[in-house]
């Protein structure tokens, strides 16, 4: 079966759930408002894309490709994306929901995670070297095994990273939230 390749289109207000959604390459297309939650996104592939003010919330995402893809205010909440095709896997999100994402053993270095909630997702055994997460709040968000040299947490909230479990040479954090490195020790600190 061949697939449709759909290039430069503006999707608006579309709720892909109201009607039979065909897998497809899409290609420097913009989707605003639209509706993707628990939709079977498998095989798509969206390359130069742009998500604004969309909901992808538990869709499955299996084999799906995301390249050189922006996510600006968006609900990502359980996306898994461990799951996605990891050639040319690139993507940076802005003011987006991502509880429960899962970016398992994901190479991901240097993307952008700006002003996004991302709590109680899982970023065990990823590389993320060089990555930033500009004021995030990260409350029970899981790094094991994490590489996280030079990456950027200056700004973010609510981080617990272990230093003995995870390669964070070079990495920057800001004197508010480096009690986050301390937590494992059990250890009380004042101000």
């Amino acid at each position: 079966m061949n697939k449709n390749f759909i290039t430069d289109k503006i999707f608006k207000g579309q709720d892909f759930n109201t009607k039979a959604f065909e897998p497809a390459d899409f290609e420097n297309c913009q989707f605003v408002q639209c509706n993707f939650a628990s939709l079977d996104l498998a095989g798509c592939i969206f390359t130069d894309c742009v998500f604004n003010q969309c909901d992808f919330s538990n869709a499955a995402i299996t084999q799906t490709a995301f390249q050189n893809v922006r996510f600006e205010s968006c609900k990502l909440i359980g996306l898994q994306f461990d799951t996605c095709n990891p050639f040319l896997l690139s993507f940076q999100f802005n003011q987006c929901i991502l509880n429960y994402a899962s970016f398992y053993q994901l190479k991901i270095p240097g993307t952008l995670f700006s002003d996004c909630i991302i709590e109680e997702a899982d970023f065990s055994n990823a590389i993320l070297n060089s990555a930033t997460f500009d004021n995030c709040n990260l409350n029970g968000s899981r790094f094991e095994n994490t590489q996280l040299e030079k990456a950027d947490f200056y700004s973010s909230t609510h981080l617990i990273i272990n230093p003995e479990k995870n390669q964070i040479r070079g990495a920057r954090f800001s004197i508010d939230n480096i009690s986050g490195l301390l937590t494992k020790y059990d250890i009380v600190i004042d101000r």
